[in-house]
């Protein structure tokens, strides 16, 4: 029996740089399921817009969301398109996840000084679901650096990060973000002096390639959303 088809929607965006690290990322999943279809969309600036992708999308299909947390576009916009055909499910958001703890943890690597306390800027959302899911995260990165983790917003939500900054002068900003765009270009600029992180799949313009715990993340939400049918 076939399995379902992998549909992975990102937000959009953009920044060009962004747009190919998301589409590398999608490639390095096909390749590792090569019994799967693997399908791309978007919620938002790019096409094909979620539910276009979706109707294009023969037989079973898992929606997984290249989103980090859960918000508006998970709940209303995925759930939403998903909630239209019997054979479609939604699987969680990526994050919080030591997956990605783990990537973060390796971008801090080489940033800054090592001991230096960290500042974990994300994008943020108005949607109350978002908070212990931006908490998770700083938990999880904590436990696995043993430095200190300040959490800052870069929309909808307080501290934002020029406040956390000032109250961390000698922190490294951490960015938890997929790939640059709007968001990345924000806490750039807010950064300023301070040493930042890339995103998290910015080994695109490396000749790393896209971190493998990354691709290990979209598979096991993927797997566990077709287990659970």
């Amino acid at each position: 029996m076939p399995r379902p088809a992998l549909l992975a929607v990102s937000h959009g965006t953009s920044d060009v740089d962004g747009a190919r690290s998301i589409a590398a990322l999608v490639a390095r999943v096909a390749e590792r399921l090569p019994d799967v279809e693997v399908r791309e969309g978007f919620v938002d600036v790019q096409q094909p817009d979620a539910a276009s992708a979706l109707a294009a999308v023969d037989g079973p299909v898992v929606i997984v969301p290249l989103l980090l947390s859960q918000g508006f576009h998970v709940h209303h916009d995925l759930h939403g398109v998903a909630a239209g055909r019997a054979d479609a499910v939604a699987a969680a958001p990526l994050g919080p996840d030591p997956l990605l703890a783990e990537v973060l943890a390796l971008r801090l690597a080489g940033v800054g000084e090592p001991d230096s306390p960290v500042v974990l800027a994300v994008a943020g959302s108005r949607d109350e679901r978002s908070v212990p899911d931006a908490e998770g995260i700083a938990a999880l990165l904590r436990e696995r650096t043993g430095r200190r983790i300040d959490l800052a917003y870069l929309a909808a939500r307080h501290p934002d990060l020029p406040t956390a900054l000032a109250a961390a002068p000698d922190a490294v900003v951490a960015t938890y973000l997929l790939g640059r765009g709007f968001f990345f270009d924000l806490a750039a600029r807010h950064a300023r002096a301070h040493p930042i992180t890339p995103p998290l799949l910015d080994d695109l313009l490396t000749d790393q390639g896209i971190p493998d715990p990354l691709v290990d993340l979209v598979i096991a939400r993927y797997e566990r959303a077709e287990a659970e049918g």
